[in-house]
């Protein structure tokens, strides 16, 4: 039976594993998303979550931890610098999967995993709907009717211009007429 174990081996010897789990998370702190198989991407979201989490404290302790995990110098300054600080706020669940189409050459499933911070095509959206939400109140209100009167000024403004022209085509008419007869 299987009672507690949670690593999944991914048919490779203790010391391939860690190495390429350690590969690829230093690719992914890299290049903020990677295209894997879908069973690494959940072993790695396992592996580099916990090194998200140590790295949003910045002390020399934290540093040594993380770099016994990635053994790469630069990954590891990147991670402490740049993504910590755009995590800083997030309570966990800093990597998000997606699942794609299957590998061509053995029907492998594949996934795509991301940092979640990084992705502009959601934040987007979410930026979007948060704008919309908005509290009804009598100062927002005060302040909607504000434009729709600046608007009647301008109707009121162009009105005028509009009788102006009015004339002219009457007069143009009735010469046609003229000369029609």
């Amino acid at each position: 039976m299987r009672h507690g174990k949670k690593v999944n081996h991914l048919g490779r010897t203790d010391s391939h594993r860690k190495a390429m789990l350690a590969n690829m998370a230093s690719s992914l702190i890299k290049h903020k998303r990677i295209s894997t198989t879908l069973a690494k991407a959940k072993a790695l979201r396992m592996y580099v979550e916990p090194l998200l989490t140590k790295s949003k404290t910045d002390t020399t302790h934290s540093r040594r931890i993380v770099f016994g995990y990635l053994q790469d110098k630069e990954t590891v300054t990147e991670l402490f610098r740049d993504v910590a600080a755009k995590i800083a706020n997030r309570p966990g669940g800093y990597t998000r999967i997606i699942k794609l189409n299957n590998r061509l050459g053995d029907n492998a499933e594949m996934a795509l995993i991301e940092l979640v911070d990084y992705n502009e095509v959601y934040g987007k959206e979410a930026e979007s709907a948060e704008k919309k939400t908005t509290r009804r109140g009598r100062t927002k209100a005060k302040k909607a009717d504000a434009p729709k009167a600046e608007k009647a000024e301008v109707v009121a403004e162009e009105a005028p211009a509009t009788e102006e022209a009015a004339p002219e085509a009457p007069a143009a008419e009735a010469k046609s007429e003229d000369k029609g007869e």
